[in-house]
């Protein structure tokens, strides 16, 4: 009897140290791969959720009709409550709400190649440590690396954007009439920088969707080395 418990505590003990074992392989498979795979798989990744965050925000209503719908400011909220009041603005806040989602649509259709260049400049280092982060990771070090200099070159797309839509002549009409009502604290709440960082803030989370599903997902894998290098 004791001696089948014995053989019992050391089948249980060996298993347990080749579980160990095999996962010290799989790290050490992870630490000494190919830096150069994990490179290339991190930037095409990367770019497959770019493209399908780009076309599916930039497509008719892609984001008045998606979960990054981009809603009135606070304190331009506070001028739309009064002047909505006012004759001729009863439809201020949809109207606006339109206009603010359509810029950000048209300018998101521009942003690939803004994206594309930020891309090109991870280093092989850089993706090596991505590949073993969290699901999230390779969004994440995008928006460090790149936001800054992604929202200056998008202002001036956002602003033209904004004006094919008519939206920033439309504001100020909005901003006259409610700085002409009597004892209101007179107010001039811009639209560009908040649709821009609200635009930016709509791609990156749909980036970090389309990153976890190839991270989780084996289906979103679509090529051999996302296959390989994300088993």
């Amino acid at each position: 009897m004791i001696l089948a418990i014995v053989l019992s505590m050391n089948a249980h003990v060996d298993a347990q140290f080749k579980d160990l074992m095999k996962k010290a392989k799989t790290a050490a498979g992870i630490a000494t791969g190919d830096e150069n795979e994990m490179s290339s798989a991190m930037k095409e990744a990367l770019q497959l959720g770019i493209d399908a965050a780009v076309v599916q925000l930039s497509a008719d209503k892609g984001y008045l009709e998606s979960p990054y719908k981009i809603l009135i400011p606070e304190d331009a909220q506070k001028v739309i409550n009064k002047v909505k009041l006012v004759p001729g603005f009863q439809d201020v806040e949809s109207k606006l709400i339109q206009q603010m989602n359509k810029a950000a649509e048209i300018a998101a259709k521009k942003a690939t190649p803004i994206f594309v260049d930020a891309i090109t400049k991870m280093t092989v280092k850089d993706a090596a440590s991505i590949i073993k982060g969290p699901e999230n990771a390779a969004t994440n070090y995008l928006a460090t690396t790149s936001r800054l200099q992604l929202y200056d070159a998008f202002m001036p797309v956002i602003q033209t954007s904004l004006d094919e839509v008519n939206a920033r002549t439309y504001w100020k009409s909005v901003v006259d009439a409610y700085n002409k009502i009597p004892f209101v604290k007179k107010m001039n709440p811009a639209l560009d920088e908040y649709v821009n960082n609200k635009g930016l803030d709509g791609l990156f989370s749909l980036i970090a969707v389309k990153e976890k599903g190839i991270r989780t997902d084996v289906n979103q894998r679509t090529s051999d080395l996302l296959k390989k290098v994300f088993s």
